[in-house]
């Protein structure tokens, strides 16, 4: 597969199988090369978080007010809450003609993406659990979860897991059984792909 000039990397997986960890990895290593894009959302806070770091947090009225304008990209609701990638976050960072844009989405985002793709030419690539056994036991061990927010995680990753492994939907699937291998295999493959990376 030749290499192109990917605009936006696009790491899609049910939470818990450690997309932000191989995120993290991934900017730590290559600072220049990545840039991450921040979401909106309605929910509050968690402790730690810092208002446009992890998201801008914001009111349902103003998410609502950007959505008609069509300011968001993809957009979906979870839990009572609303998350969505505005236009102006990832051109924040792709106006940089050397960095390529990270989005960290769901299985409902990745399909709005899809019919944007001109815009920008991602690179999909999702990251799996290796059962569902071992993604409730990192759910469970997060201690964030009530039993109800637990079965709902589940019953979406489910669902999530289903169309990431759809054939063709994605360019790569990777199982996360082991971060380091993971991470390895995840850097490999952009690296495959993506031509401007390193100089």
């Amino acid at each position: 597969m030749p290499k192109t000039m990917h605009k936006t990397l696009v790491l899609c997986g049910p939470s818990g199988s450690g997309k932000s960890t191989l995120i993290k990895k991934l900017t730590a290593e290559f600072p220049t090369a990545f840039g991450f894009s921040v979401s909106h959302t309605t929910r509050s806070p968690r402790p730690g978080e810092v208002h446009g770091s992890a998201y801008h947090f914001v009111t349902r009225e103003v998410m609502k007010d950007m959505l008609s304008k069509g300011e968001f990209i993809e957009n979906a609701e979870f839990s009572g809450n609303m998350y969505g990638t505005s236009f102006a976050a990832v051109e924040s960072v792709v106006s940089d003609d050397s960095k390529i844009c990270i989005l960290d989405i769901d299985a409902q985002g990745v399909r709005q993406v899809k019919v944007k793709e001109e815009f920008l030419q991602p690179l999909y690539v999702f990251i799996n659990v290796p059962s569902m056994e071992v993604l409730e036991e990192r759910l469970k061990s997060r201690n964030t979860e009530t039993e109800e927010s637990l079965a709902r995680r589940m019953s979406a990753a489910k669902a999530e897991i289903e169309y990431g492994t759809t054939t063709g939907v994605f360019d790569t699937v990777i199982v996360n059984d082991d971060l380091d291998r993971s991470y390895n295999e995840l850097k490999s493959f952009i690296l495959s792909r993506i031509s401007h990376i390193i100089s």
